[in-house]
């Protein structure tokens, strides 16, 4: 049976990036979550009228891929001690967050988030938010995949 996990780290293509061709991810998509409005646009979110983050939705499959191996790479793929921002991305639509979808991913988030922190690898405080899923509202189709189709990336 498939899982999901939903992971924001900043602009969303260059997360998705990250966990595309991971074996045992059997899906991507980018949208917004955590926001306080219905089928948000991206000019609204870039508006920041509406709360919402660019987020990552993955799909996998937990006998191919453990969701403690996506916190991993989450970790990895950005800086968690950026407060609404990732690198030239300022905004709070650019948030760090792990949007958890049980108890379980809630408490496997937070013991790899405190391993981190107390690893000595960082040279601030992590500032990712640890919080319920909520509605995902997928984002524009010219933003899925976008690195795939259009070449580029975000250097992570």
């Amino acid at each position: 049976m498939m899982e999901k996990a939903t992971f924001a780290a900043g602009c969303f293509w260059g997360v998705e990036d990250a966990f595309i061709g991971v074996p045992g991810v059997v899906a991507t998509r980018v949208g917004y979550t955590g926001g306080r409005t219905d089928n948000p646009t991206y000019q609204e979110v870039c508006g920041h009228t509406t709360g919402h983050a660019e987020a990552v939705e993955v799909t996998f499959d937990p006998e191919l891929i453990s969701y403690g191996r996506l916190l991993d790479i989450f970790w990895e793929c950005h800086d968690p001690t950026q407060l609404d921002r990732q690198g030239p991305d300022v905004g709070d639509q650019y948030r760090s967050a792990v949007f958890f979808h049980s108890e379980e991913q809630r408490r496997l988030a937070e013991e790899s988030r405190d391993r981190l922190e107390n690893s000595g690898r960082l040279r601030r405080r992590i500032v990712t938010r640890i919080v319920a899923a909520a509605t995902f509202w997928e984002a524009e189709e010219y933003h899925q995949k976008y690195h795939q189709k259009h070449g580029g990336g975000c250097g992570f």
